[in-house]
């Protein structure tokens, strides 16, 4: 009920999207390339380097193939990014989610655990689909209904974010606690900051000359992805066990992009980052006698 919630409120939380924002398609297609290209190759790469044990493996890189999260919009906003096209891409990588998720999970790791692709659509089309339907119907056809809502909908945000962090790492707090569970923390972190540079640096590309604040939303599209949603596919389609990487990488998505979102949003940039870790020296030159 929390997931569903909270994808409600992510439709619905800031200026939402209507049906003719629908026009960027370059942007599009290179975020959609960053979240369901190379963010499940990366997650099955950073699977086998850091060898994940089977009883992790498969939650892991289903993980990698979920949409972006809502909270990428709000992070956006801290950024200074381009909000209405977080919200575009959020809402167009969640309803293609629906065929392209099961599809991925089934290839990546069809061959480790059985995959039902068909119930998993399913249960995507019931938990994600309906709720951004619902969202963009409402503003495009009921605005004033909108309007009335809309104030109270960042605290109501705010409290569903905290049950969505929260709640996994509650149910999984035995399993990711134990030996195994804590040399999780590597690869998650790494899998997120990986993904946060990918996600920039092709966006980046001179070829696409994409403003800044495109390639900050693709980023940050990219690294924060719907962990909830698959750690309730992982409890439903690949064991209990298997919900315990997503849990982590709730809380490891949330803290890592709300700290570049804030990196960014204070006014630097990446090319900052070197002078920030290694500040210059003042020069002492002593004049000449």
């Amino acid at each position: 009920m929390d997931l569903i919630t909270g994808k409600v409120v992510g439709v619905l939380v800031v200026k939402l999207l209507t049906f003719v924002d629908c026009c960027r398609p370059l942007p599009l297609s290179v975020g959609f390339v960053a979240q369901y290209v190379l963010k499940p190759a990366l997650g099955l790469l950073v699977a086998q380097a850091f060898g994940i044990p089977p009883t992790f493996y498969a939650g892991f890189v289903l993980m990698s193939c979920v949409a972006g999260a809502q909270l990428s919009s709000y992070a956006s906003f801290l950024s200074k990014s381009d909000v209405a096209f977080s919200i575009l891409l959020t809402s167009s990588s969640t309803i293609a989610s629906v065929l392209v998720t099961p599809l991925l999970t089934g290839l990546l790791i069809g061959s480790v655990v059985p995959v039902d692709a068909v119930a998993m659509a399913k249960s995507i089309l019931q938990v994600v689909l309906l709720p951004v339907a619902l969202g963009l119907v409402l503003n495009t056809y009921a605005k004033p209904v909108v309007s009335v809502i809309q104030p109270v909908m960042p605290f109501v945000a705010m409290i569903c974010t905290s049950l969505c962090i929260g709640s996994p790492l509650a149910i999984n707090r035995a399993q990711i606690l134990s030996a195994e569970g804590v040399k999780l923390i590597a690869p998650v972190l790494t899998f997120h900051a990986m993904a946060f540079a990918v996600g920039y640096w092709l966006s980046k590309l001179p070829i696409l000359r994409f403003e800044e604040e495109v390639c900050r939303t693709i980023s940050l599209c990219t690294g924060m992805q719907s962990s909830t949603l698959a750690g309730l596919l992982a409890t439903q389609f690949l064991g209990s066990s298997q919900a315990v990487p997503p849990a982590c990488s709730v809380v490891a998505m949330a803290i890592m992009g709300l700290c570049l979102a804030s990196f960014w949003g204070s006014g630097y940039r990446i090319r900052d980052i070197p002078s920030i870790l290694f500040p210059p020296t003042a020069s002492t030159i002593k004049p000449s006698p």
